[in-house]
């Protein structure tokens, strides 16, 4: 098989998707606000995307591992493809809530939200076994998605300079972002995929299950964390400054931009990647922490970009440890269920709606300070390095 293995494909599929669902991602809240919903009904909304989402993951880990990665991909990405269709053609909300949900637009709006689908982490892992390359391999999709993510913001802002009511300017745009992911699922077509173990249990080896628990314990708390603080940060932008979407597109153009240097920079620091994943972490809280007390929308903004150059340096180096102690024919289904957890955790979208109401600055406050707990259990419980997994037990699914 070709050393790049359908690489380049892989990476413009990356490419296009993060235009179109960094738009969707930072859309579907001030989209969802324009048509009057308040916050509280909005962190509601989330609340079942996440699920859903959390759900698929799960399922197209499991089918993964059988089937194959690609596939997995593949599949997954039809799901926000179909959802941004209805989303584009739908003006009842009885029609834009499923098709929210179908979209799974939920989380990071940053350079992980446009590279990151269901059997990524997997895929790379199983082409190229050396760990220093797998962390070079993530690093240069996050960055380029991070990059292309920077159209996804800049769309934002253009709803300001478009001769259209509000709401038919989101709904053109999510047109235009389904023409992306459509392009997007056909590179994924001439991706390749290396030959590996066959799967032996129906869902996972117990010394894969023992390293993951590991890792889902400090997922669970930061996803919580998560959850309250970034589903909703353009709503609070919006709630908390007054923002127009024209000043949340800069902003959160200028975090595209700077999350992509993080990721690049990953892929030529020469570190250990378990301590750049928690020390990056803990960081990216306590920096939640000082944008929850900002009086300013400047410092506000200028701290999400720093923020941004944080998570992606260390977002290559987390995956790649993620999955350190999981078997090869483990992949998929540890990496989704690690995945399910956190966007489990991230169900606390829903309390983040109604403290935006009352207590604008509380879901940063709360969320950075989870996040920043997370990262010290995220060292304290990987500290010690686990061994390539050899008993292959069952543990029922």
């Amino acid at each position: 098989m070709e050393n790049d293995r359908g690489f380049f494909n892989l990476l413009l599929s990356r490419i296009l998707r993060s235009v179109g669902l960094i738009y969707a991602s930072l859309a579907s809240p001030l989209y969802l606000s324009a048509l009057g919903l308040n916050p509280a009904v909005i962190g509601v909304i989330f609340f079942g995307v996440i699920g859903f989402t959390a759900g698929l993951s799960l399922l197209l880990g499991y089918l993964g591992d059988r089937f194959g990665y690609k596939k997995s991909l593949i599949i997954g990405d039809l799901f926000p493809l179909i959802g941004l269709i209805m989303l584009g053609l739908a003006s009842k909300i009885n029609l834009i809530i499923p098709a929210l949900i179908i979209t799974g637009i939920s989380g990071n709006a940053g350079a992980a939200r446009g590279a990151f689908s269901p059997g990524l982490t997997a895929l790379v892992v199983s082409n190229w076994k050396d760990e220093k390359e797998r962390v070079s391999r993530m690093g240069t999709l996050f960055s380029a998605a991070g990059f292309a993510g920077v159209g996804g913001s800049l769309m934002i802002s253009a709803i300001k300079f478009i001769p259209l009511p509000t709401v038919t300017s989101y709904r053109i745009l999510f047109e235009v972002s389904a023409v992306l992911l459509a392009f997007s699922v056909a590179n994924l077509v001439y991706v390749k995929e290396e030959k590996r173990e066959k799967k032996t249990t129906k869902f996972i080896t117990r010394s894969s299950a023992n390293y993951i628990s590991r890792v889902i314990i400090s997922n669970a708390v930061t996803g919580f964390g998560l959850g309250l603080s970034i589903p909703l940060l353009t709503l609070w932008f919006k709630v908390f400054y007054h923002a127009s979407p024209f000043d949340i597109g800069i902003i959160f153009t200028s975090g595209s931009i700077c999350s992509a240097l993080g990721s690049l920079v990953a892929t030529r620091i020469k570190g250990n990647p378990l301590k750049l994943a928690y020390i990056t972490r803990i960081v990216n809280g306590v920096l939640l922490v000082a944008m929850g007390l900002s009086p300013y929308m400047v410092l506000a903004g200028a701290l999400y970009s720093i923020r941004a150059i944080n998570a992606g340096i260390g977002l290559p180096n987390r995956n790649v440890t993620n999955i350190r102690g999981v078997s090869a024919e483990d992949y998929g289904s540890a990496s989704s269920l690690q995945g399910v957890v956190t966007r489990v955790s991230q169900m606390s979208s829903g309390i983040s709606g109604y403290l935006l109401e009352d207590f604008p600055g509380l879901p940063l406050e709360l969320g950075g300070l989870l996040q920043a707990l997370g990262g010290y259990l995220y060292m304290y419980l990987l500290s010690k390095r686990a061994e390539p997994p050899q008993v292959k037990k069952e543990i029922p699914p």
